[in-house]
């Protein structure tokens, strides 16, 4: 089957407006896809507009708050009776960007439905119709936080760990199926959200190529390439090559601090208790 027949009709699109969610989405109409784009704000409507102008396929747009309880039932209403053949779910930063205890818990659950209940429910809903159909794919877009804790992103680190359990397991339970799940790894990326993120700690970026950055239309084109090989693909790297981590205790405690110290020379809160 070629792309479209493995995985269309349809694709949703969590988090679509820009960034990696804009590139995935107009990288999927390329190759024929109709898309359902779901953002809660942003330029949500000109993301459409260019992709019908670019690649002549339908599009359809619902503006739902991804935290919301009621988010996968909006994108699942959204949607209709069409065959969604690809889901991706790319919503998901940290805007916070600090310590447990100071932010209310409110907005950690916040960041957990959007990282962990919406997707949990959207991958269930149509993951269940792509394994009665014995096609389709799921590719949730993850980050190398996943792979060990950050005392500035400790509810983030954990639902991107999360997301990565839960692909490795989804992808064996649905591979047999003709079903691909990928959890794709992205490390620093240039989008519109990374650089207003920078730019609200009176950080300076320059550009992609000075400061090392991915764009995002490159992250999008690999994890295309990559979602019938899954389950995991770090963005950048070899399979044998690894970002972060280990199954080690030692090691993953080294794999904390210098987290910490990496965020900390990001432009996060400097400390001494190291």
């Amino acid at each position: 089957m070629d792309f479209k027949e493995r995985y269309g009709p349809w694709v949703v699109v969590a988090g679509a407006s820009e960034g990696t969610g804009r590139s995935f989405a107009r990288q999927v109409a390329a190759k024929g896809l109709s898309c359902v784009l779901v953002a809660k704000h942003g330029p949500l409507e000109e993301t459409a507009e260019e992709i019908r102008r670019e690649s002549e396929v339908d599009v359809v747009t619902a503006k739902i708050d991804l935290a919301g309880d009621d988010a996968a039932a909006g994108i699942i209403a959204a949607v209709g009776g069409r065959e969604v053949g690809l889901y991706i779910s790319n919503a998901g930063a940290d805007w916070a960007g600090e310590r447990f205890l100071e932010h209310d818990i409110e907005d950690w659950l916040s960041l957990s439905h959007i990282n962990v209940d919406t997707m949990l429910r959207c991958a269930h809903h149509f993951g269940r119709a792509m394994k009665d159909r014995r096609r389709g794919g799921i590719l949730l877009v993850n980050s190398g936080a996943c792979y060990g804790g950050s005392k500035y992103l400790a509810i983030y680190c954990a639902a991107k760990a999360f997301q990565l359990n839960f692909a490795e397991g989804l992808w064996s339970e649905l591979r047999v199926y003709g079903v691909d799940v990928l959890s794709i790894v992205l490390g620093r990326t240039d989008t519109p959200g990374y650089r207003q993120r920078r730019a609200d700690r009176g950080l300076i970026v320059g550009s992609a190529e000075d400061e090392g950055l991915a764009s995002a239309e490159d992250v999008a084109i690999q994890g295309l390439e990559r979602l019938p090989f899954g389950p995991v693909h770090n963005v950048g790297l070899e399979d044998d090559d690894a970002m972060f981590g280990s199954s080690a205790a030692g090691r993953r405690e080294k794999a904390v601090m210098l987290e910490t110290i990496v965020m900390e020379g990001s432009g996060y809160k400097p400390e001494t208790d190291l």
